[in-house]
């Protein structure tokens, strides 16, 4: 996957972050990772959401790596791509739900990146907000070996052609029932769908809850929904990896 370069600095809870470019395509990409600190520390991949890798994906990161997890924080659109009106971000989402074998390439770049910094990435787990959460999905479906994969007010439509009768993980899912992108029927047909082809799954909704309910400091943000979706998101991992 091409080489990798690194901006390193140190946080004042003494996990290490860094910016690491690396090549999918032959093109560069920029991620983020958050090393805790302690020796074999579980990976965990985490995908950004439609308005590309932002601070918010970077908190997220740290959090985590604050609580004992190595988090690496995939670049879906290219090195300095960063959109800036709902406009970009539809056009870059788009072209990728459009190519889902590029989807497919790019999570793999990630995962290899990840894998670099001498992390075991098929014993990770997969999380991601809003597209980052049906990315994840999307990584289920290709049949690659994880503990888990994650959606935070993901979207749950299959892809013609598509199935999870390949999907190797749990899969832990986070929604709004108040999401006015992506129906409640939406939601239970995931279930259903998931049921059928024996894949071991966890589905919970909030009430009132909104799409993209975890975003800090925006007009969706839904404290009681974050708080309890993110408490029982480290519980999860906590029992994963005991």
């Amino acid at each position: 996957m091409g080489f990798i370069t690194l901006a390193i600095s140190q946080t004042a809870s003494a996990i290490t972050t860094k910016d690491v470019t690396y090549t999918v395509d032959n093109q560069p990409y920029q991620g983020y990772y958050a090393k805790a600190d302690r020796p074999n520390a579980p990976f965990i991949l985490l995908i950004h959401d439609w308005d590309g890798l932002t601070e918010y994906e970077r908190k997220r990161a740290d959090m985590l790596a604050e609580e004992g997890y190595n988090v690496f924080a995939a670049d879906m659109f290219g090195q300095g791509v960063r959109p800036t009106s709902v406009e970009e971000n539809k056009k870059l989402t788009g072209a990728l739900y459009d190519d889902r074998s590029k989807m497919r390439r790019l999570l793999e770049g990630a995962l290899n990146a990840g894998r670099l910094q001498g992390n075991d990435v098929r014993k990770g787990i997969t999380m991601g907000y809003c597209f980052g959460g049906t990315a994840a999905l999307e990584l289920a479906r290709s049949g690659f070996p994880q503990k888990a994969f994650v959606p935070f007010h993901g979207a749950f439509d299959i892809p013609t052609g598509q199935s999870y009768d390949k999907t190797t993980g749990e899969i832990l899912v986070f929604h709004g029932s108040a999401d006015d992108s992506v129906s409640l029927e939406s939601f239970a047909t995931l279930g259903k769908t998931l049921e059928a082809a024996k894949v071991p799954h966890e589905m919970i909704t909030y009430s009132g809850a909104p799409h993209a309910f975890t975003v800090f400091g925006s007009d969706r943000y839904d404290a009681r929904a974050d708080e309890r979706s993110w408490s029982r998101y480290l519980d999860f991992l906590a029992n994963t990896y005991k």
